[in-house]
């Protein structure tokens, strides 16, 4: 904390009366009686080094969820490995604002939570995907597998050292949660379905989406964020009828819901790309 004095006086017929802090004692102050008036400036306080339990508590339940997902996917529970997957990203969802409400932010958790969405986000979606119909393309299979886990890998390296650069209302490519939602939502869509993977087309659209979502993990094309959305404050009556008829379609088909979301979400970047290069204006 930071200190400085500012001199002046104080003139009788402006002021006759001071209180100090606390409820102290009183004074008369006297016609142009000089004063001194210690200011006080708080610093920015440094980030935590420590350790809070309950936003890393949701960060390791996100990344057991990652892991569960790697498990089932060794056991051909495909359907449970995506559902893991969709589970860890709404965890993930909920550490960082849950840090931010209880002011528990700190570097550790920066870095665990970073960590923890390459295993969720980044290896699992990547493996899930390589042993459900990837495997089948051969060296092209891992290929694509590989590419995706890559893009992830450097869409939260990027992420980390661009935190205090880029707009916070946008993503700087495609967020790996995102991505390996959009992953998942294919093979739920598919496996709920009942459709079959071998002597289809299914292995080639997979492909396609994993080189798609890798790539436009690292590419520069802006995604909304929502971290702008302050739940604290009012909003309109239409996004709460929005916000019923969103839940209504998650629960009565939630893989084809899902993943019809993500995929526009993951088309939207390139959108407004396409408007601000036409427009000439930027998309706030």
């Amino acid at each position: 904390m930071s200190t400085f004095r500012r001199r002046g006086r104080i003139d009788r017929s402006r002021l006759t009366r001071t209180a100090r802090t606390n409820d102290q004692w009183t004074e008369d102050l006297g016609d142009g009686i000089d004063f001194e008036v210690e200011e006080l400036h708080e610093k920015p306080r440094p980030r935590s080094k420590g350790i809070y339990l309950l936003p890393n508590a949701f960060t390791t339940a996100a990344l057991f969820s990652g892991f569960f997902a790697i498990v089932n996917a060794m056991n051909d529970q495909f359907q449970v490995a995506a559902i893991a997957i969709f589970a860890s990203l709404v965890l993930d969802g909920m550490d960082g604002r849950i840090a931010r409400m209880t002011n528990t932010q700190s570097a550790f958790g920066e870095q665990y939570d970073s960590l923890a969405d390459m295993v969720s986000f980044g290896v699992a979606p990547a493996l899930v995907a390589y042993e459900w119909a990837l495997k089948d393309l051969g060296k092209w299979g891992w290929l694509a597998a590989f590419t995706y886990c890559a893009g992830a890998a450097l869409r939260l390296a990027r992420f980390n050292v661009n935190t205090g650069v880029v707009d916070k209302k946008f993503f700087q490519g495609l967020p790996s949660p995102a991505a390996g939602a959009l992953m998942a939502g294919f093979i739920w869509l598919a496996d709920d379905n009942k459709i079959p993977v071998r002597d289809t087309a299914i292995p080639w659209i997979t492909f396609f989406i994993a080189v798609y979502a890798g790539l436009t993990m690292v590419s520069n094309a802006r995604f909304y964020s929502g971290k702008a959305l302050d739940v604290r404050y009012r909003v309109p009556f239409g996004v709460m009828v929005l916000m019923i008829l969103t839940f209504v379609l998650i629960s009565s088909n939630p893989p084809l819901t899902l993943f019809g979301l993500f995929v526009v979400y993951s088309i939207s970047g390139y959108v407004i790309w396409a408007w601000e290069r036409f427009t000439g204006r930027r998309f706030s």
